[in-house]
This record gives structure tokens, sequence and C-alpha cells, in this order.
């Protein structure tokens, strides 16, 4: 179990510094070398894109929004456990905790060595179901690579800043290259359900070929194949796509 401790992230998430530096401080007693910190839900999402963490403790009154609406936004990043803490007591919102996708609920004021004992314990879970850890693959084509992991996108030797949204559709089409891919097929696979229209595909490809194409009108990459969908071209070289 101390192995698992040392090798495993946590995201604590709560705009009361005292409060994380307690944690922190009893985490690190624990066997915890990986903390992050996070005062409020844009800053939570920059760590849980960029680092991955294997579990998060969260807050639910933050200044910018509240832990049950970051708890769904991360869930479209992450399915590692969260664990809310926080000073609503109330069973209606426990239920919502668990409704909105936590695994656990701890109430402020709280003991933090049970916080502790209770992340342990969820760790340990996952680590036996599988569900904390997956293989996370680096795509390189060449021209420009994306690391899973980190959600970096590399395009010629540069870092380009990549939204989540638009980088969850690449990955698709880098786990897919030289598929056509129905616009259909992509919204029920980054967005997680089909809201009819165009334009969200159309708009995201249109970025992502500003990102990755030496022409984006002409693109060599990311290819529309009238009437059928797009198809990641991995098939040319650099020097082809000159």
């Amino acid at each position: 179990m101390e192995q698992v401790i040392q090798n495993n992230t946590i995201l604590v998430v709560d705009d009361d510094k005292p409060i994380l530096d307690l944690l922190n401080v009893v985490l690190e007693k624990e066997g915890f070398k990986k903390i992050y910190n996070a005062s409020n839900g844009y800053d939570s999402i920059q760590i849980v894109t960029k680092y991955n963490p294997d579990i998060i403790l969260l807050d639910i009154m933050l200044p910018d929004t509240d832990g049950f609406s970051l708890c769904t936004q991360i869930r479209q990043y992450s399915n590692v456990p969260i664990l809310f803490l926080t000073a609503r007591n109330s069973d209606l919102d426990k239920l919502q905790g668990f409704s909105f996708g936590g695994d656990d609920y701890i109430t402020k004021p709280f003991n933090p060595l049970e916080v502790a004992a209770r992340i342990k314990a969820q760790l340990k879970r996952a680590s036996i179901s599988g569900q904390s850890k997956r293989i996370y693959s680096t795509y390189d084509f060449g021209d420009f690579q994306v690391d899973e992991k980190s959600g970096r996108l590399i395009v010629n030797n540069q870092q380009i800043d990549c939204p989540a949204q638009e980088l969850k559709l690449l990955l698709f089409l880098c786990q897919n290259p030289n598929q056509i891919i129905s616009k259909h097929t992509l919204y029920k696979e980054v967005w997680g359900e089909y809201y009819g229209g165009d334009s969200t595909v159309m708009v995201h490809i249109r970025r992502l070929r500003e990102k990755i194409e030496i022409d984006p009108s002409r693109p060599k990459r990311i290819k529309t194949i009238r009437g059928l969908g797009y198809i990641l071209d991995v098939s040319s070289t650099s020097e082809d796509r000159l």
C-alpha cells in the first residue's frame, strides 16, 4: 500500500487556505508525495487535464462555481475517485454529491486522519478494480505529436495550446487513423450524444486544422470526405505535405 500511495497524485480543491495547508501537512505525513492544490474551478480543470490526478478531494462551495458542477466537468476528462469535502451536511446534499459522480462525502469539521484513511481506501479499491489507472498513448505522426496523459499537442517541435474538447476530438482521430469517421460517430464518442447539427464538429475540426495543418484551407491531415465524414490521414510524411 505504501508504494501505491507514493505513486499516486492527489488534487485538493478548497478556497480555504488553512484547510489546504492542514491537508497538505497530513497527507505528506501519511506518505503522499504528489499533491496539487486549487482554490477555484478554473485552476482545478487545468490541473486535471494537465496532470491527470489519481484522486480528487473537492469542496462544494468555490468562488467561481460549485463542486457539483465542477464534478460534472471533471467527469468529462477523468473517472478517478472524487471525494466531496464540505460543510453542507444535509441528506439532500449527500445524495446530490453521489448523483453528480462523487465517490465519497466528508463533512466539515473533519478529522484529517479520517480523510487520509478514506483517500487510501478509495485508491486501494480503484487499484484493485483497475479503474484508476489506464494505459496512455503518445501519438507521433512526424509533424505533430499528441501525448494523451499530459494532454500536450506538439506541432513542428512547438507546444500548442489545445482546449480539452479539441484535444478529445484529436485523440479520437489519432486512435482511428486513416479511417473515415462520420459526424454522428464523432458526436457520440467525443461529446457523448448526438445534437443533430453539424456546426459543433465543423468548428472544432476547423480549429484543429488551424493548429496542425500547413495550410488549413487545403488540409492534408484532417480531410473531409464529402457525405461521409472526416479522416485523419497519417499515411504521408512531413515532406509529402510541403
